[in-house]
């Protein structure tokens, strides 16, 4: 569910207050954050962010095309791995056969 208008979009202030100072100086050094709900402004477009997704840091690049989306967004938080596989179609099969 998007955030009203009326209050406009979340960013943690230590957040934004990094930012601001980076682009002030126009260095481009990394930022860590564990604001996963820190929604990405054009202020942030070419920064890298490590994004902790509860087990590391996940380095993400910020284009143009990711603004509007949450940080959290492109730091998965669970790997899928496939349903089954040979073992389990073997194993489907024996129950199958089994009158």
């Amino acid at each position: 569910m998007p955030r009203s208008v009326k209050k406009g979009p979340y960013v943690d202030d230590k957040l934004l207050k990094k930012v601001e100072t980076l682009n002030r100086t126009g260095e481009k050094r990394v930022i860590k954050t564990w604001s996963r709900r820190s929604m990405i402004t054009p202020d942030f477009i070419g920064h890298t962010f490590l994004v902790h997704n509860g087990r590391r840091l996940m380095p993400v690049l910020v284009t143009e095309n990711m603004v509007g989306h949450k940080l959290g967004e492109f730091a998965p938080t669970r790997i899928f791995r496939g349903h089954g596989g040979r073992v389990a179609g073997e194993q489907q099969r024996e129950r199958r056969a089994k009158p």
